[in-house]
C-alpha cells in the first residue's frame, strides 16, 4: 500500500511518518500530548479517533507540524 493511499487511516499515517521514525511508543506520544495511553493506542489502531480540535493542537505541537496535517 503506498503512504498516500486514500484507505490509509490517520492512526496509520502517524505511526509510519511520526511514530516509526523517531522509535517512539504510545507511552511517550500520550506523555508528550498529555493523554492516557489506551487513547494514542486506540488512534493508532483505528479503534477511534480523536473527536476535538485539541488532540490535533497537541500533535502538531509535539511533531512540530501544522494541526490540519
Amino acid at each position: 500500500m503506498s503512504l498516500f493511499e486514500e484507505s490509509m487511516r490517520l492512526g496509520e499515517i502517524l505511526q509510519e511518518l511520526c511514530l516509526n521514525p523517531l522509535s517512539m511508543g504510545a507511552i511517550a506520544v500520550a506523555r508528550n500530548l498529555g493523554v492516557i495511553r489506551t487513547r494514542v493506542e486506540r488512534f493508532v489502531r483505528g479503534s477511534n479517533g480523536f473527536q476535538r480540535a485539541s488532540p490535533a493542537l497537541r500533535l502538531a505541537r509535539a511533531f512540530n507540524t501544522a494541526p490540519a496535517y
